[in-house]
């Protein structure tokens, strides 16, 4: 059994609520137009693997960029039930949830934790590395990742663009915006104030692996280690040598399999060529395991 910790969908009563808000998203953002993104029953008719199960989170769409606090809070959590009933219904096929928070209302968003935490069907928490334009380190999102700290509801981290940026592209900008996310976090001493927060960085841990030697060069030591804190997926379309740095630098308990579908590899995802990224790493059948599997369960418990 394989549980794919980061993949995607976007609800079809969420989605048609932000296209009545602005009918012009799938232009916006074109990427949203993959039919297994919001084609549940084609998605589940084209099944990967018998033996595979998918934790669910919603694409970047972010209901904070388009409505006010209270109507934000709102769609929140109507996105959420209706997450929640796709994997009841589904859960042979759907591991579990991955909830909204509507970063504009902090009250709210705290609130919403709670009820993640009170989920059976949610497990976490989604967050971006920019809100409104703000880094995710920024002050007045610290009392969102107190909470989740607090009721020990893990985060999953996914990056968007800077929007100051006028060359933003799908291939660096999102693994820049992903690195630069945790060096903030880091800096911003939340693993010192937090030491048991819980963050899932997609694509791998973007640069962090690769770049390590700068970090334990130009960081103190402490900062350097805190980065060993945060908690990374497979979803980097196959690399294994790239995976196997992963690897070696966050350990074996801290890296997840995910692969970002229906993204990467058209029509249903890449869960091949990770898959097979996996098992050509230098490690045991045990440790395939635990990147499949076990570590999945263990960040949840």
């Amino acid at each position: 059994m394989k549980i794919d910790a980061f993949a995607h969908i976007l609800t079809p009563n969420y989605y048609q609520k932000m296209l009545d808000i602005d009918p012009d998203i799938p232009d916006k953002y074109p990427f949203l137009k993959i039919k297994a993104l919001t084609d549940i029953d084609y998605r589940l008719a084209n099944w990967p693997d018998p033996h595979l199960k998918q934790v669910i989170s919603f694409a970047n769409l972010n209901v904070e960029d388009f409505v006010i606090p209270d109507q934000s809070a709102d769609i929140c959590r109507q996105a959420n039930e209706e997450m929640e009933e796709i994997v009841k219904k589904h859960s042979d096929k759907f591991e579990a949830g991955v909830g909204m928070l509507p970063m504009n209302n902090i009250p709210a968003a705290r609130a919403i934790l709670q009820e993640i935490s009170d989920s059976k069907y949610l497990v976490g928490a989604q967050i971006f590395t920019r809100h409104l334009g703000k880094s995710i380190a920024a002050l007045e999102y610290r009392p969102v990742l107190a909470a989740a700290a607090k009721l020990n509801v893990p985060l999953w981290l996914h990056p968007v663009f800077d929007k100051r940026k006028p060359d933003n592209n799908l291939i660096f900008s999102w693994e820049y915006e992903l690195s630069q996310a945790m060096l903030q976090l880091v800096q911003s001493d939340i693993f010192e104030e937090y030491p048991n927060l819980k963050i899932l960085v997609h694509h791998a841990g973007a640069m962090v692996p690769f770049f390590s030697g700068r970090i334990n060069q130009i960081l103190d030591e402490q900062h350097a280690d805190d980065f060993k804190n945060f908690y990374v997926d497979t979803a980097i379309l196959g690399n294994p040598p790239a995976l196997q740095l992963t690897l070696d630098y966050f350990g074996i308990n801290h890296v997840l399999y995910a692969t970002d579908a229906p993204f990467g590899v058209a029509p249903f995802g890449a869960d091949e060529i990770v898959t097979a990224a996996v098992e050509d790493l230098d490690i045991s059948d045990l440790y395939d395991n635990k990147i499949f599997k076990t570590n999945y369960e263990h960040f949840v418990e």
